[in-house]
């Protein structure tokens, strides 16, 4: 008996290659279906995205960032200030920690990234900054205490009894701070220049302005409404120092290092510092000494001077590093033109973190100044830290 397959009406079944194609028919069907969708849902996507630039063009919103710039209003408010004078801005402005408040004694405070420029200018130039101890203060004075004599002890028996020990003696240093100011001057025309960076161009005068007056108080001030300097000091030979004075030691020629051995002085002069201080020791002296020096061999012809193998790094004296300030004296007859020691240690400088910028269109027209102003002092709070070397005989 034949057995042929049926279909569900009792037809003959449709062949694989038939299911196959009406498969892949389905499917191509449903592809379409879903690509159509999608190209749809994109389209809707793209006008909305449309939309919602144009209003934020229109409107003038500020491009979304992963952090807010708290420096930026200040900044726009403070360029405002400086060109137009509108100060509108910046009494308005609610900022956030106390370096960017406004002043309530005249003028304002520069921005951050203005105040960073300036700092770091001044500790780029060639001033005893860079080596002292720097404070930041809010005071109108900072005060170091020193206790300038030592602990009495001495050796005791089992049963013996002990001896009361001297009593401490405290020297209280008051460093004053003083107010250094600048008066840098633009014409109207100039600020008036979109294209011109005033800020820039403000912290350049004023960082250059004001690391001149520093570099010099704090070598040569002598108190009198500016910092005191370590070489105002009164200065006594290394065998008679007391607290209050720097101790010198004496090349043994006049106005020149000893002909037969130039190099001893310099020996003297470091190991006249105590042993903690000398760790820390650095040379201190101008362009035209350095001259001199770097030109002085030991024994064996080897040279004293070396110069610095890495960028950003002094050169050094004997293996200690030197400072170039020009503000320290020549060569000369009785000159103290040589100093080392610890200036950390020895020398501190203190200032108060602000910067006021106050503009007067008035005084000088067609110009505008920019008046400046910042607070800082500096004097000597060990004078056992420091030594100097004196062109003389004695």
């Amino acid at each position: 008996m034949d057995m042929t397959e049926t279909g569900p009406a009792g037809g003959e079944a449709p062949s694989p290659a038939a299911e196959m194609k009406t498969a892949v028919a389905g499917f191509v069907a449903e592809f379409k279906g879903f690509r159509n969708e999608m190209t749809e849902r994109l389209k809707q996507q793209e006008s909305r995205l449309t939309m919602l630039d144009r209003k934020t063009t229109a409107g003038a919103r500020p491009a979304l960032a992963r952090e807010a710039d708290t420096a930026a209003p200040h900044r726009k408010a403070l360029t405002a200030y400086l060109r137009s004078g509108d100060d509108d801005g910046l009494r308005g402005l609610e900022l956030e920690g106390k370096a960017l408040s406004t002043s309530g004694d005249g003028g304002y405070l520069v921005d951050a990234v203005t105040s960073e420029t300036i700092q770091s200018v001044l500790h780029s130039a060639a001033s005893i900054r860079q080596i002292a101890n720097v404070v930041t203060v809010e005071a109108t004075s900072y005060d170091v205490l020193v206790d300038t004599t030592d602990v009495g002890s001495g050796w005791v028996s089992e049963t013996g009894t002990v001896a009361d020990s001297d009593t401490p003696v405290m020297d209280r240093i008051s460093i004053p701070l003083y107010e250094l100011a600048a008066l840098p001057k633009a014409s109207q025309r100039l600020l008036d220049d979109s294209a011109f960076d005033v800020e820039g161009w403000l912290a350049g005068r004023i960082a250059d302005k004001f690391a001149r007056s520093e570099g010099s108080a704090f070598v040569n001030g002598d108190g009198t409404d500016k910092p005191t300097g370590f070489m105002t000091h009164a200065k006594v030979a290394e065998a008679s120092w007391e607290w209050d004075k720097l101790g010198y030691l004496a090349t043994g020629t006049s106005g020149a290092f000893d002909a037969t051995d130039p190099a001893d002085a310099l020996v003297d002069l470091v190991y006249a510092l105590g042993a903690r201080y000398r760790a820390n020791g650095t040379f201190v002296m101008n362009s035209k000494t350095a001259g001199a020096v770097r030109k002085l061999k030991d024994g064996e012809g080897r040279f004293l001077w070396a110069d610095s193998l890495a960028a950003g790094e002094p050169a050094r004296l004997m293996g200690y590093p030197v400072l170039l300030s020009e503000d320290m004296p020549d060569i000369g007859a009785g000159a103290f033109a040589i100093a080392f020691g610890d200036f950390r240690a020895g020398y501190t400088v203190a200032e108060r973190p602000d910067l006021r910028v106050l503009r007067d269109p008035f005084s000088a027209k067609p110009h505008v100044l920019f008046y400046a102003t910042k607070r800082v002092g500096g004097d000597v709070t060990d004078f056992a830290a420091i030594k100097l070397l004196k062109f003389g005989v004695s």
